[in-house]
């Protein structure tokens, strides 16, 4: 998506004008259905008069293309600033500038990682080198066009406020800089020439229309590139906030003890790259000799993972790598490096079948690890025996001693990387209060459907893509076909609709089934993973009264392990017994739409909800 986009010479006049900063923010409000903040404005107003002055150049040509704020495909992130034309032997160009207002900063030990005031206080954030060179590297993976049309991409930093003082621009961070050179105050001229190197001739091939208009290529999922990443391959470029927990992890990792243990809580909710960030420090630790692993209470991530590297490495290579987070009740102080664990949300206070081994998952965890790294979203608690909360972690640490840092995750990379849509589905599910009360589906693929039958139909339509679309439920229906196959178990015969919950069989990976797509998936099953498009049918445990959400627990099946036990604690404890009712239940559909990484449709049993739904969508 393209915020702005002009020719040299009329972005030169918007400038003059003295109006640059609303021009955009209008396109800006057009593009994204909201406005921005005072901060951004004023620095659109800034660094535009910064740009302004390095373009006024006659052997920059008038005709060559700028674009001012492009939103990554399938991300939240954007490029500030893109000049594109043509060099001298008509090659097509694209230079990428990412603006900074800094005018001071760190530098640190870890790489690619620098200190600057950012977001009203020091924090660490990734150097603007790596930044720049990062967000081109997205942008060849995810766009067809920048390869088919051979469309070459220069990335740089142009700090504009910034004078040069041996830390942003130490040896330290050269090879970075190499990558994406940058440019301080005082190397207006330098960038000039960094311009003029690859853009002699105007841009005639409109060549950002066809990168914007281009073909997104498939996204990468993690569970496909699993076994090449164990491997030692880089397949996912962390970027930003992701750098920044990355290094941090590893700076813990040497830093801790026995004595002195190391706590790292990393917040994020779906598809900020939890799990990305998790398996490449297992690759990582494990490449130091580190003896880490990474820890899942949830099963499916482990058994699709598993089911994966099949083939690429021993059953004995495999367990080591992975495990529930049960595993740690009988084990001894220290035994380990470190151990990551991925939707720490999850974790338990008991462990087995019967929940009668261990005290509390946390503790154990921490007594049996020098460093453990706990990957959170307090909104995907989806289950009564949830304990994962960041203050229950803290709780524990400090019973170790151990020092604890929070990092927070907030690229989003899911859900079309609209930070809009899941703000939308916290607002509609009555979460929180947010801003964004109707949604815009040019933003992300989002459709409600009259009837189960034509949810089924767009899924099985979309799933002939590549075969990752899927159907999931609340669990609001009894899983007869576990014991006769030939039964159904989710039927509407007004509508000609009648499958099953997944197979037995296929167990927790089921997601990654062939033909799985003709059965329907649920929370247990899916979460942790994600698919290109997900259908989602809300039960009658979440309907909607004149614009209320109403949550009734009662209307799950009875076997649903998720609500086991609730009736009991609903006669000691209602009050708080029924809060947390209503959150499990909305998180659990949160949860559910938003396994999807390019689309979401829904059908809701309750006509009054599935209107509720359509009336906040603006649909295409």
């Amino acid at each position: 998506m393209i915020i702005y986009q002009n020719t040299k010479e009329s972005f030169i006049n918007d400038v003059v004008s003295n109006n640059i900063e609303n021009i955009i923010h209008d396109f800006f409000k057009l593009k994204l259905g909201q406005a921005s903040t005072t901060g951004e404005i004023n620095s659109w107003k800034n660094s535009m008069q910064y740009m302004n002055n390095v373009l006024v150049d006659n052997e920059i040509p008038k005709d060559a293309g700028v674009i001012i704020e492009y939103q990554i495909p399938q991300t939240s992130k954007r490029i500030d600033f893109i000049l594109t034309g043509q060099d001298e032997k008509n090659k097509n160009y694209a230079i990428l500038i990412e603006l900074k207002q800094w005018s001071e900063s760190e530098m640190t030990d870890k790489d690619a990682v620098v200190t600057t005031f950012v977001g009203k206080r020091n924090r660490e954030v990734s150097h603007p080198s790596y930044q720049a060179w990062s967000y081109a590297s997205l942008l060849e993976g995810f766009n067809e066009a920048v390869y088919t049309s051979n469309i070459q991409l220069k990335p740089c930093a142009y700090l504009h406020n910034y004078t040069a003082d041996n830390k942003l621009d130490n040896k330290f961070y050269q090879e970075y800089i190499d990558l994406a050179p940058l440019f301080f105050k005082t190397d207006i001229f330098k960038l000039r020439d960094f311009i003029k190197k690859f853009v002699k001739f105007g841009d005639k091939d409109n060549i950002m229309f066809e990168i914007d208009g281009g073909r997104i290529r498939p996204s990468k999922s993690l569970a496909d590139n699993l076994s090449s990443m164990l491997k030692g391959n880089d397949e996912f470029i962390m970027i930003d906030d992701q750098k920044v927990v990355y290094e941090n992890a590893l700076a813990l990792a040497k830093k801790a003890t026995s004595e002195k243990k190391q706590v790292l809580i990393v917040q994020g909710g779906p598809g900020t790259g939890k799990s990305v960030v998790a398996i490449n420090l297992l690759v990582k630790l494990t490449s130091q000799k580190y003896l880490a692993q990474y820890v899942t209470k949830n099963a499916a991530p482990r058994a699709v993972y598993e089911t994966k590297l099949k083939g690429s490495f021993k059953k004995s290579e495999i367990t080591n790598f992975f495990t529930g987070s049960g595993s740690f009740t009988s084990v001894m102080p220290n035994i380990f490096d470190a151990l990551i664990v991925d939707e720490a949300h999850r974790l338990n206070a008991k462990s087995g079948m019967y929940k009668n081994l261990g005290e509390n998952q946390i503790k154990e965890i921490m007594n049996a690890t020098k460093f453990s790294i706990f990957f959170i979203d307090e909104n995907q608690k989806v289950a009564i025996h949830d304990i994962g909360e960041i203050d229950e972690i803290k709780k524990w640490a400090d019973e170790f001693n151990a020092d604890v840092t929070v990092l927070e995750l907030n690229s989003q990379f899911r859900c079309n990387g609209s930070d809009g849509y899941l703000a939308w589905l916290d607002y509609i599910l009555q979460i929180r209060e947010t801003a964004n009360t109707v949604l815009d589906t040019e933003e992300y693929d989002f459709k409600v459907l009259d009837n189960p039958a034509e949810l089924r139909d767009l899924i099985f339509e979309k799933n002939k893509i590549s075969n990752k679309a899927r159907l999931v439920a609340g669990y609001c229906w009894k899983w007869n076909s576990k014991k006769d196959f030939k039964a159904n178990d989710i039927v509407f015969p007004e509508y000609d609709f009648a499958m099953k919950w997944n197979l037995t069989e296929d167990g927790m990976k089921w997601v990654i089934q062939p033909e799985s797509v003709n059965e329907i998936g649920c929370i247990h099953t899916c979460q942790g993973l994600e698919v290109d498009y997900i259908g989602v049918i809300i039960g009658e445990d979440l309907i909607v009264r004149d614009g209320i959400v109403i949550i009734n627990p009662n209307k799950r099946d009875a076997n649903d392990s998720t609500v086991r036990g609730y009736k009991k604690m609903m006669k000691s404890n209602p009050i708080y017994t029924q809060e947390l009712m209503s959150i499990i239940v909305r998180n659990t559909y949160r949860t559910l739409m938003t396994r999807g990484m390019k689309g979401c449709y829904i059908y809701c049993v309750d006509k009054e909800t599935n209107e509720y739904f359509k009336k906040l969508v603006v649909q295409e």
